[in-house]
């Protein structure tokens, strides 16, 4: 008993050891301070991104073919090679982060015990959900339903009417419902705990250190961070340049001005770089709450709109059939890989694992950004909140967006051949009344949404050059914001004539390397859990109980109770030590 008393004694040590203001451990002898924190420009992590980053402009305005070669050879040697990696992965995070929030280390908190969430649920919701995916709800909202509906995805058979609206929502929802939020999940809980419950610095490079050690705070580290802000940078600009091309597809429609050339696509991405810049410098609670919760407001305006004016019955019907397609093709969309032929591997490349690379660059600012603002919150809570609530509504926007524009499509009105994607919409909402200030207010949108989702990534960019400071200073925000707009307008006009596919080529490309990042990421978050003071304290008190419940079976037999009493401080038994009594 000498041992099980000693260590009870540690116990009752640890619990009464103060814990500090940012990182408790109560079941610890010794709670660690918060790490000092470099002050200033990271000068290797900045100078190296953006050295690539100046390097990748010049070469796409100075020789914009044969960057547009490049990408093209890299898109087909990825997807030739590494096309299972990303699928794989995808649907791995899926099942890890559901397993955590299931699992013991779901009562985790990512902060103090006792500390409760910063931000009420409606602004979390709103916030995460504007900067996760909001310019590609506007974007493909219309057109990837219709598209999958007019070309049925490989392995449907080719199916056509209800079943073809079945498959077309069900592949929908695939790639804008669980599998995004998991990915941005596993960044978003990694950093969280590591900054609200260990004290550590606001780096991805950070929530290395039960793997690396040391070295997360060396040469590894310093990788792992430019990797992250490669990613961060090329994946939120193809959001921007999807946003420019819908905005410019609205201004055809709504001002009757005609075909535009790429000009005034670069224009339009340096009048929103500008706004979200100064968004950016104004800081979170001041530019991104602001914009994110106008933004919801104005989602839900557009979306009630569409649902009273539109086919109403079918959108309604179309919700439990969506969720049950989903679920019952979850299983073969998910092991759909290029093995299946070409024609597979190259919608792969359009669609799949054009999402599953789109979602790993974003990974590091929706990740950081989700993780700041869900502070106080349980890994239960965090992982509910993220993967169910934006899905829910992803959900219930693609039944009433895509479910208008598909009953348009069976019914006569080609929405499908109206135009390049980014025109669908627009030509969906020309079917209805009001469809000029509906118009509008899908621009307003598209703006918002383009401010608000690169405002958090050149925040979150300036974030990962400066050390892991909460506030990076203005001059490294505003070199991000204006760096991710003139990387969107390379990436179009890399694309010629069908810039949207400039986009995607390159987004597969530059995310490929933070897949093994994500992976590492996930190993790591599980070996600190499994040390996590919630976990050390559950496995004390085990301890404490089967060793006393044994003392009193083998002293007293069946007739024996615990209870924890107060002692004298100058008796050595431990205080909180169950005492056995017959």
């Amino acid at each position: 008993m000498t041992t099980q008393q000693d260590r009870s004694h540690h116990l009752v040590d640890a619990l009464a050891t103060p814990a500090s203001d940012v990182v408790p451990h109560p079941a610890l002898d010794v709670a660690a301070p918060p790490r000092a924190r470099r002050q200033g420009l990271d000068k290797i992590v900045f100078g190296v991104t953006a050295l690539l980053a100046v390097a990748f402009l010049v070469w796409g305005f100075v020789s914009t073919g044969s960057l547009a070669d490049a990408s093209g050879r890299a898109l087909s040697l990825v997807m030739d090679d590494a096309g299972w990696l990303f699928v794989l992965t995808a649907s791995g995070f899926v099942v890890f982060v559901i397993w955590l929030a299931a699992s013991r280390f779901g009562e985790i908190k990512l902060g103090r015990d006792d500390e409760e969430p910063e931000f009420r649920t409606s602004s979390w919701v709103a916030m995460m959900f504007s900067a996760g995916m909001g310019i590609g709800l506007m974007f493909y909202g219309v057109s990837e339903p219709v598209s999958h509906l007019v070309t049925p995805p490989p392995g449907t058979g080719g199916a056509d009417g209800a079943q073809a609206v079945q498959h077309a929502m069900a592949t929908t929802l695939f790639h804008w419902t669980l599998h995004p939020w998991a990915i941005y999940a596993v960044v978003g809980l990694a950093i969280a705990y590591g900054v609200y419950r260990k004290g550590r610095l606001q780096l991805i490079s950070a929530a290395f250190e039960p793997l690396l050690g040391r070295h997360a705070n060396g040469g590894w580290g310093k990788l792992i961070d430019i990797l992250a802000i490669f990613a961060t940078l090329f994946g939120s600009a193809a959001s921007l340049g999807l946003g420019a091309l819908q905005i410019r597809s609205g201004l055809r429609i709504v001002s009757g001005i005609g075909a535009t050339g790429n000009a005034v696509i670069v224009v339009i991405i340096g009048v929103l770089t500008v706004a979200f810049v100064l968004s950016a410098v104004s800081g979170v609670a001041k530019g991104i709450q602001w914009l994110s919760n106008i933004n919801m407001v104005l989602a839900v305006v557009l979306a009630v709109f569409l649902f009273v004016v539109g086919p109403t019955v079918f959108m309604l019907n179309l919700v439990p059939t969506s969720l049950g397609s989903y679920v019952q093709d979850l299983p073969m969309m998910a092991a759909r890989t290029g093995a299946e032929g070409t024609k597979t591997k190259d919608w792969l490349g359009s669609w799949t694992v054009f999402y599953w690379a789109w979602w790993l660059s974003w990974t590091p600012f929706v990740g950081m950004f989700i993780a700041r603002i869900s502070r106080g919150r349980t890994i239960r809570q965090f992982v509910t909140g993220v993967l169910l609530v934006p899905s829910l509504v992803s959900v219930i926007w693609f039944c009433i967006l895509g479910g208008a524009a598909m009953n348009l499509q069976k019914t006569g009105t080609d929405i499908a051949g109206a135009g390049a994607l980014e025109s669908q919409l627009f030509t969906t909402l020309d079917a209805f009344p009001m469809a000029k200030v509906a118009s509008v207010l899908v621009m307003v949108l598209v703006a918002i949404f383009f401010v608000s989702g690169a405002d958090a990534a050149s925040i979150v960019m300036g974030t990962l050059s400066e050390h892991g400071t909460q506030e990076p200073s203005r001059g490294t925000v505003i070199f991000w914001g204006v760096a991710t707009g003139a990387v969107a307008a390379v990436m179009l006009l890399v694309g010629g004539e069908d810039a949207l596919n400039g986009l995607q080529s390159i987004t597969i490309v530059a995310a490929l390397p933070f897949v093994v990042v994500m992976v590492g990421l996930a190993v790591a978050l599980v070996k600190d859990l499994r040390s996590d003071p919630l976990m050390v304290r559950r496995k004390y008190g085990e301890e404490v109980i089967e060793a006393a419940v044994i003392a009193g079976v083998t002293e007293h037999g069946d007739d024996f109770v615990l209870s924890v009493e107060p002692t004298d401080a100058t008796d050595p038994s431990p205080a909180a030590a169950p005492q056995v009594s017959p």
